[in-house]
C-alpha cells in the first residue's frame, strides 16, 4: 500500500469516527426524550482493490445509521398500551357509576325502598297517616328519577368523551399519513429518516391510546395502520374517522366507523373501546334495570291501588293511561295497539268485579267483568279477534246500573257513578286496571317518568286505603297488600323481592368493578414490563454511550495519528529525493 492509500485509510476512519461520536452525542443528549430511539452508526470495512495481493482493505465506512428497536416487541407494547388505557377507561366510569348508586349508605335505592314501604305498614295501623304515604312516595320517586337523571348524565359525558376520542384519533391518522409522505420523499437510497420515523412511532403510540392497531411496512418508508383487519391509513392517505349512532331496540348505539365508507371497526380496547363498553354493558345496564324496578313497583302498587277504596267509595274515577282512538277498538294484547304493547306491563286472562253501593237502598252489588286475552279466535285459530279490548271494557262498564263509563277528549277512561250511587273495584286477576292505570297511584312507566298521582298530592283523603274483602270493606286492607309487596318475589323482576333485584344489580356492578380494576392492574404490569423490554432495546444508556464515545475518541485520536506518521514519512521521501 502507498503512502497515498495509508492517509487514505486514516481519512476514511477519521470520518467514520466523527459521525459515530456524533451519533453518540445525539444519543445522549436525547436520553430522556420520549419516544426517541437509540441510534447506532454502522461500520463495515471497506474492501481494498483486486490487485492488492494481500487484500489489506482501504479502511472503515459507516454502512448506516439506523434506529435499534425490534418491531414485534413494539407492536405488543402498543397493545399493552391499548389494554391499559381501556381498563384504565373502564375502572374510572365504574367508579363513577359506584357514586351515583351510592348503595350501602343511608342514602341509596334500598333505603328509599325500606321507607315506602315501610310507610305503608304505619298507615295500616295509624289512620289520617295518608298525606305521609304520599310523601313517600314523592321521595321514592324524586329519588328514583334523580338517580336516572345522574345515570343519563353519565352516559351523555360518555358521549362527549367518546366523540372527542375518535376527532382526536382521526387527527392522529391524519398526521400519520402526512409524515408517510415526508418519509417517503427523505429516505431516497440506504438512509433513514430515524427522527420522522420516531415522531411517527410516538404518534402511533398515542393513537394506540385510544384504540388497538396494527401497522405493516410497505417496503418503500410507508406504514399502513389497520384496525382489526381494516386500514385506516394507506402510505399517505388518511380514510379518515366517524362515529355514528344507531338505534337498536330502542337506544342509541354508538360505533366507530372508517369515514371513506362508514366501514365498522372493532375497536375493543384503549380509551374508545373503554368508552363504548362502559357505555353500552354499564351505564346502559344499569339505567334498564333502573326501569325495569321502576316500572314493577308503578305496576303492582296501581294494581293494588286501583282495587282499593275507602269508606265512602267512588263517584269518579279516571285512567292515567290515555289511549287514542285506533287503540280503542284493539285487544289489549294486539301487537298493533300501541298504547299497550310497548309498556314494561302486561295485562292478561282474567276479569274483575265493580262494586256498585246504593246509598238510598244500602246495598251493594257485584258485577263481573271477563277480560279475555288469551290470544284465541272463537275457532280456536291464534289471533286477537275475540280478545278484549278497551272498548270492550267501557262498554261493560257502562252497561252496570248505576255506573258510566266514557273516553275523555284525551282518551281517558272515566268511571261516573250516578246520583246516590258510589263504586269500587275488586279482585282484578287481569291486571287490566293497574295496567290502564285506573285510580293510579303512581303515574309514568319507568324511572323517568314515575311520579305519584298530581290529584293524590293535592287531596290526600282520595288514597284509597281499604278494599272489598269477601264483600265487606276493611280500611287498611290496601294498605296491609302493598306493604307486603316489598316481601313478594315477582316472576318480572327474576322470582326476586324488589330489594332482592336491586341488590343483586348492585352487587353485580361492584363484582364488575372489582373484576376492572383487577385487569387494570394486569394491564399496567404488562405494559410496564414490555416497556421495560422495548428501553432495554431502544433505550438509551448514558454509560454505554460514555464508553462509545470513548472508544470513537480513541478512534479518531488513532487515525490522525496514522495521518501523523504517514506524513512523516511522505516528507522523509521527499527529502531524500
Amino acid at each position: 500500500m502507498s503512502l497515498t492509500g495509508t492517509i487514505q485509510t486514516a481519512r476514511s476512519a477519521l470520518n467514520a469516527a466523527q459521525i459515530a461520536i456524533q451519533v453518540a452525542g445525539n444519543n445522549m443528549a436525547n436520553a430522556a426524550t420520549p419516544g426517541y430511539s437509540r441510534q447506532v452508526a454502522n461500520l463495515v470495512p471497506i474492501p481494498g482493490p483486486r490487485s492488492d495481493p494481500f487484500h489489506i482493505g482501504r479502511g472503515v465506512g459507516v454502512g448506516s445509521v439506523e434506529r435499534k428497536l425490534d418491531e414485534a416487541l413494539r407492536a405488543r407494547l402498543r397493545s399493552g398500551i391499548s389494554d391499559e388505557f381501556g381498563a384504565a377507561k373502564r375502572v374510572a366510569l365504574f367508579n363513577q357509576l359506584e357514586g351515583v348508586l351510592n348503595e350501602l349508605t343511608d342514602f341509596d335505592l334500598s333505603t328509599q325502598l325500606n321507607e315506602f314501604f315501610n310507610t305503608w305498614s304505619e298507615i295500616a295501623s295509624v289512620q289520617d297517616t295518608q298525606s305521609v304515604v304520599i310523601e313517600a312516595g314523592s321521595e321514592l320517586a324524586n329519588f328514583v328519577r334523580t338517580m336516572r337523571q345522574d345515570l343519563h348524565g353519565l352516559r351523555t359525558q360518555i358521549g362527549a368523551e367518546l366523540t372527542n376520542a375518535v376527532v382526536r384519533a382521526d387527527e392522529l391518522l391524519d398526521d400519520i399519513a402526512s409524515i408517510n409522505k415526508l418519509i417517503a420523499r427523505t429516505e431516497v437510497g440506504p438512509s433513514e429518516a430515524n427522527t420522522l420515523r420516531d415522531q411517527r412511532d410516538r404518534l402511533i403510540d398515542e393513537l394506540a391510546t385510544f384504540m388497538d392497531v396494527t401497522t405493516i411496512e410497505d417496503g418503500q418508508g410507508n406504514l399502513d395502520v389497520l384496525v382489526g383487519s381494516a386500514p385506516v391509513v394507506l402510505a399517505g392517505n388518511s380514510r379518515g374517522l366517524d362515529l355514528i349512532y344507531e338505534e337498536i331496540d330502542g337506544e342509541r348505539v354508538p360505533f366507530v366507523v372508517v369515514e371513506s365508507d362508514q366501514e365498522r371497526l372493532p375497536v375493543t380496547s384503549g380509551t374508545i373501546g373503554g368508552l363504548i363498553s362502559a357505555r353500552d354493558g354499564t351505564i346502559d345496564v344499569a339505567i334498564a334495570d333502573l326501569d325495569q324496578l321502576s316500572a314493577q313497583i308503578i305496576f303492582e302498587v296501581n294494581k293494588l291501588h286501583a282495587t282499593g277504596t275507602n269508606a265512602g267509595g267512588f263517584t269518579v274515577s279516571d285512567t292515567d293511561q290515555q289511549i287514542p282512538l285506533p287503540d280503542r277498538s284493539l285487544a289489549y294484547n294486539d301487537p298493533n295497539n300501541q298504547t299497550f304493547s310497548d309498556l314494561p306491563y302486561a295485562a292478561e286472562n282474567g276479569g274483575f268485579y265493580v262494586n256498585i253501593a246504593n246509598d238510598s237502598t244500602g246495598s251493594t252489588d257485584q258485577v263481573w267483568v271477563d277480560v279475555d286475552l288469551d290470544g284465541l279466535t272463537a275457532t280456536g285459530a291464534q289471533g286477537f279477534a275475540d280478545d278484549t279490548t278497551p272498548e270492550d271494557i267501557r262498554a261493560a262498564i257502562d252497561a252496570i246500573d248505576g255506573v258510566n263509563a266514557d273516553f275523555s277528549p284525551d282518551g281517558r277512561l272515566s268511571v261516573t257513578a250516578d246520583p246516590g250511587f258510589a263504586f269500587s273495584f275488586s279482585d282484578d286477576s287481569s291486571g287490566v286496571l293497574g295496567v290502564m292505570g285506573m285510580n293510579a297511584y303512581f303515574v309514568g312507566t319507568d324511572a323517568k317518568t314515575i311520579a305519584v298521582r298530581p290529584d293524590l298530592i293535592n287531596d290526600p283523603k282520595a288514597l284509597a286505603a281499604g278494599r272489598i274483602v269477601d264483600g265487606q270493606l276493611v280500611e287498611n286492607a290496601t294498605s296491609i297488600e302493598v306493604a307486603h309487596l316489598q316481601e313478594t318475589a315477582f316472576a318480572a323482576l327474576g322470582n326476586r323481592t324488589p330489594a332482592q333485584f336491586w341488590i343483586d344489580r348492585v352487587q353485580n356492578v361492584a363484582t364488575a368493578a372489582s373484576t376492572a380494576n383487577s385487569d387494570a392492574e394486569a394491564a399496567q404490569i404488562v405494559r410496564e414490563s414490555l416497556e421495560a423490554q422495548n428501553a432495554a432495546v431502544s433505550g438509551v444508556s448514558i454509560d454505554e454511550e460514555s464508553i462509545n464515545l470513548l472508544t470513537f475518541q480513541r478512534q479518531f485520536q488513532g487515525a490522525a495519528q496514522l495521518i501523523t506518521v504517514a506524513d512523516e514519512m511522505y516528507q522523509t521521501l521527499l527529502g531524500i529525493l
